[in-house]
């Protein structure tokens, strides 16, 4: 099956150099650990090899790649290994060149799945919640709603570090 539209090894490189850190990042807050985090990099960045698709612009490829990837990790914390598997078990570090970890962002991981990309999206990477919606593909009312709880979320765990925003977008 392959694909008329192919992109060159110099599209693919470029596509790589202006993404890899945001769909780092993505993947992390999943993945919780470099080693699982590089894995669900890897894959997603060979499903666009794969598949290719048409991009409007930077943005469009931008959100294309967060879609994919949140779906990758998913995919893979639903695998049976990983629910038998301890995350401690790898020993991992929870600084990398790619993702500093602060306390904020260690906790936005914990979140529960349905709040965590979103709120990764709006703080750490500028996106509205329109746009956020239109990426995940759900309704505007569900993000900001993710977003209203993951607050509250968040100001409890941060002990009130974590100031409420008005959310215009």
């Amino acid at each position: 099956m392959a694909n008329q539209q192919a992109r060159s090894n110099e599209e693919i490189t470029e596509i790589y150099r202006r993404q890899v850190k945001t769909v780092y990042r993505v993947c992390f807050a999943y993945m919780k650990n470099p080693y699982d985090t590089e894995d669900a990099v890897q894959e997603t960045f060979f499903k666009l090899i794969k598949s290719a698709p048409p991009f409007d612009g930077e943005e469009h490829e931008k959100a294309w790649l967060i879609r994919v990837a949140t779906n990758v990790c998913k995919n893979k914390l639903t695998h049976w290994f990983r629910k038998i598997a301890n995350v401690a078990d790898y020993g991992h570090e929870l600084k990398t060149e790619m993702a500093e970890i602060d306390e904020t962002l260690e906790v936005i991981m914990g979140l529960p799945d349905r709040y965590k990309t979103a709120v990764y999206l709006y703080y750490y990477e500028g996106y509205t919640s329109p746009e956020i919606a239109k990426m995940l593909g759900k309704p505007p009312s569900t993000v900001r709603n993710h977003l209203y709880e993951a607050r509250r979320i968040l100001k409890d765990k941060l002990g009130g570090q974590f100031d409420e925003e008005s959310e215009d977008h």
